[in-house]
């Protein structure tokens, strides 16, 4: 008798499963640990919670939560468009930014086709590729980041989509505005570039750019942003893509109906109206990546700088000091899967939960 599973496509059947950080509650029951006494600084949430102004918007809404959400999103399209100056006809609105990096890859990727991205770039870039059956062309990275020029020279006559994480996770790696503008501009016009820019919030000024007026100019490029990280919506799941109204089009025929909670859509109206709650993030983010960094550099660990919200720092059995860190509450995040076995990720947290963590880790280096 044939086994139903065994007919799926083979490029289905060969993908691993997604690994997210491991939730507090999990660790809790393996160790036997109170889950007040766990730090979980694995999957770069923003570690001051969510803003008043979210919860309000969200409690708002609890008494009208057996009717459908708003399918169209008009008010959270509405306000995206006032903020980044785009027609509401160009938002693409998304169970995160993961789900619309999907319908990237659903409208646009089939057998036959091909997709550019580079070696140690977010996994999702991978499986929405191969789950769409199209070939994986990755590039190796330059200083632990995109090398654009070698991805340039790695799409073919079938590529169809060339992903960019910028900044990008797990590294926390750069590419700059000039770069980027002349990368865009020798990528052939048929060829859609996803620019991810969920840490885009986290840059400094000096490093910051205006990509939604790069739309204008190279309608096949999307942007995507999240509500996740400097928005502190993670669990909500709120993602967005701005493009071209032709390819937001198209995006918007293959979305789930009511891919955004009547919730998650009212609590992003109110937080992108609170850029203080913002602004604060941003600025205790940068004093916890300096805590971060100086106490790694007293242990001689190298760290990879980072624009993002996290650190990724190489240490000699990283295996076995990411169990070391569990067994004292701490969770970060292992990134073998990445392409670096040598490494770990941790995320930025508050100014105790970072010592908490520096404190652990020298405790592990010497297990």
């Amino acid at each position: 008798m044939i086994d139903a599973c065994e007919l799926a496509p083979s490029y289905i059947r060969s993908i691993a499963p997604y690994q997210p950080g491991k939730p507090i509650s999990e660790l809790a029951r393996e160790m036997g640990l109170p889950e007040a006494s766990i730090v979980k600084l694995a999957s770069n949430e923003n570690p001051r919670g969510v803003s008043a102004l979210a919860r309000k918007a969200m409690q708002a809404q609890l008494d009208d939560l057996a009717r459908y959400p708003d399918g169209n999103g008009f008010e959270l399209k509405q306000a995206l468009a006032a903020h980044y100056g785009v027609g509401a006809d160009q938002v693409v609105l998304g169970n995160g930014s993961n789900d619309v990096l999907e319908l990237v890859a659903r409208c646009f990727l089939h057998r036959g086709t091909s997709a550019v991205l580079s070696q140690h770039a977010f996994v999702v870039y991978h499986l929405a590729t191969l789950v769409s059956g199209a070939t994986r062309i990755e590039t190796p990275a330059r200083d632990y980041g995109h090398d654009v020029e070698a991805m340039t020279a790695a799409v073919q006559a079938d590529t169809r989509v060339v992903w960019i994480a910028n900044p990008n996770n797990p590294t926390g790696t750069f590419v700059s505005a000039p770069r980027l503008e002349a990368f865009f501009r020798r990528i052939p016009p048929s060829v859609i570039v996803v620019v991810d820019e969920a840490y885009h919030e986290y840059l400094p000024d000096s490093a910051r750019y205006d990509s939604i007026a790069w739309l204008a100019q190279f309608p096949n490029l999307v942007v995507t942003r999240t509500f996740s990280k400097a928005y502190g919506l993670a669990g909500l799941r709120v993602g967005f893509a701005l493009a071209h109204p032709d390819v937001a089009d198209l995006m918007n025929r293959v979305r789930q109906p009511f891919n955004v909670s009547t919730i998650a859509q009212a609590a992003a109206v109110a937080a992108l109206d609170d850029q203080e709650f913002v602004r604060d993030s941003v600025a205790l983010n940068r004093s916890g990546m300096r805590q971060i960094e100086d106490g790694l550099k007293r242990l001689n660990l190298e760290c990879i700088p980072s624009f993002g919200n996290f650190l990724t720092f190489r240490v000699s059995g990283a295996p076995h000091v990411y169990q070391r860190l569990l067994k004292q509450g701490v969770i970060v995040r292992p990134i073998g899967a990445y392409g670096l076995p040598e490494h770990l990720r941790v995320s930025v947290g508050l100014e105790s939960e970072n010592e908490r963590f520096l404190s652990a880790l020298r405790v592990a280096l010497h297990a």
